[in-house]
């Protein structure tokens, strides 16, 4: 994301906006951060596996702030809501207005990141005012604003913006050589898929060298099942949940680890009759971050959204390990073999070794008619390659967004993977375009694995990064293949089965979904 003080742009009735009302004019900004600037420390942990820990701190004065959202409609829901980024004749009108009100504004126009699939230019709009010393005080003038007719006004950290050079960082990195590791490299969900556990308890319990947070996962009782992959998943050679879009995955396997876009599909058969089973180990008709056939209101990925189904088949496997959903529908019971040995209404649990699928709508009636006890249903799981439509059948996967790098070179598909709309500026620009705690995943040329974390949303201890910036910290690293996994709060690091990060939620480290787990 490139920044632009209004003064000094081509953007006519902005700046024709700042002049008639004195907004301030800035010089050209700094744009982003790429990992320069660490100062590194080394701790060996294994042979061929080393932890690697990088500091910033430098005196670039970020500041808090007053942001003023402008009005904004959500593109699937229709709702009214707020974007950071405006119009132009958005930002002409609030300019006259917080002049009138005895502000002095700040316009900057926001250009679009480097992305691969967005348009280039500039992307909208940022109004702010003020420059405060604290939180507290941001909070009260925002407030004051408030009152003032300024109802979308917001406290803000500047030092979030990719426009404004970081003054502290925290990044861990840790280094698996498949030359001279030779232990394990796995994606686990620590036996229960249904469930949240936190990194580092995660790791103390498999022994793990080393742990990080995995992909994304349902965090609220809403969404269906708290600790439930919204993405693609597989422990242990066994796939425990389906795809989310084509979105990208570290795969894991005996060949080593890499990073691919992937898709999966699973079918049921009763004979010469199939079925597509749209989701694994989840409640049906609730789909967290979307990205399947038959879904409302969209079928493409979108990130932290639940899309719905009203007829679909979901398989529950034995490692689901929570109560089975109720309501309306079908469920038969398969015996390890795959043999229908019950037919019921929804609800009971999945008998050990075995399996339940359950149906709704039209698919409901579909497993009844086919289902028959004593009789076989057969299940078809394939993961296949986006790019080379190769089917592989690797040990361990977990998926997230966006792609970070390709044979060295940004590659960030951020609106194919969903992660943000470039029709909607209301969706993903937080998330996205300013600075978070992060943890990625990369390749090297030597075919070492890096697994890295950037704590986050701590001003003055560490800010986090930015999708684009992310990317450019990974090449700086060394990577020439590179994915996001999951980040906020959910980034964790462990080290011989304790914490080493700074995780940002204020009840400290967050019960999460999958991890990655590298083990003697």
């Amino acid at each position: 994301m490139r920044t632009r003080a209004s003064l000094l742009v081509g953007l006519a009735l902005v700046a024709s906006a700042a002049a008639a009302t004195g907004s301030a004019a800035a010089s050209p900004p700094t744009v982003g951060w790429d990992g320069t600037g660490l100062q590194w420390t080394s701790q060996s942990v294994a042979p061929g596996v080393t932890v690697e820990v990088g500091t910033l701190d430098r005196s670039t004065a970020p500041y808090w702030t007053v942001t003023i959202d402008a009005p904004a409609t959500n593109s699937l829901t229709g709702q009214a809501t707020v974007a950071e980024l405006g119009t132009q004749q958005w930002a002409q009108d609030t300019a006259a207005r917080l002049t009138a009100a005895g502000y002095q504004p700040r316009v900057d126009v926001v250009d679009w990141p480097a992305f691969a699939d967005t348009p280039h230019g500039v992307e909208g709009v940022r109004f702010r005012t003020g420059q405060y010393g604290t939180s507290a005080v941001a909070q009260a003038a925002a407030a004051t604003l408030k009152a003032a007719g300024f109802t979308t006004a917001a406290a803000e950290w500047t030092g979030y913006d990719a426009d404004q050079a970081p003054d502290a960082q925290s990044v861990h990195v840790a280094v698996i050589d498949p030359r001279r590791f030779h232990g394990d490299i796995e994606a686990t969900h620590d036996g229960t898929v249904a469930q949240r556990e936190k990194t580092s308890a995660i790791a103390a319990k498999a022994g793990a060298l080393v742990a990080v947070n995995g992909g994304f996962f349902v965090t609220a009782d809403a969404d269906g099942y708290q600790g439930v992959p919204s993405g693609l998943a597989a422990y242990a050679g066994k796939l425990e949940s389906q795809s989310a879009g084509a979105r990208a995955a570290l795969v894991l396997g005996r060949n080593g680890a890499r990073i691919e876009n992937l898709v999966s599909t699973v079918t049921v058969r009763a004979g010469n009759a199939t079925h597509d089973v749209a989701g694994l180990n989840r409640k049906p008709g609730v789909v967290r971050d979307c990205g399947r056939p038959g879904l409302a209101p969209t079928t493409r990925p979108r990130q932290d959204f639940t899309c719905t189904s009203s007829d679909e088949l979901v398989l529950f496997t034995a490692e689901f390990g929570a109560a089975l959903p109720t309501g309306p529908g079908t469920q038969v019971t398969l015996d390890a073999h795959g043999r229908v040995v019950a037919t019921a209404s929804r609800g009971g649990t999945v008998p050990a070794g075995g399996s339940v699928v359950q149906g709704i709508g039209a698919s409901a009636t579909w497993l009844a008619a086919h289902a028959i006890v004593g009789a076989r249903l057969a299940v078809d799981e394939q993961v296949r390659d986006v790019t080379t439509g190769a089917r592989i059948n690797p040990d361990g996967i977990v998926s997230a967004a966006p792609v970070l790098l390709r044979d060295g070179q940004l590659a960030i598909d951020a609106d194919t993977e969903g992660v943000i709309d470039s029709h909607d500026l209301s969706f993903g620009y937080a998330w996205a375009e300013q600075r978070q705690p992060r943890t990625m995943a990369g390749i090297d040329r030597q075919g070492r694995l890096l697994l890295v974390t950037v704590d986050g949303r701590q001003p003055g201890v560490s800010e986090g990064v930015t999708i684009e910036e992310g990317a450019r910290l990974m090449r700086q690293l060394g990577a020439v293949d590179a994915l996001n996994l999951d980040g906020g709060g959910s980034s964790a690091m462990a080290v011989n089965g304790a914490l080493v990060n700074h995780p940002s939620d204020a009840a400290g480290e967050r019960p999460i979904g999958d991890a990655v787990i590298v083990t003697p």
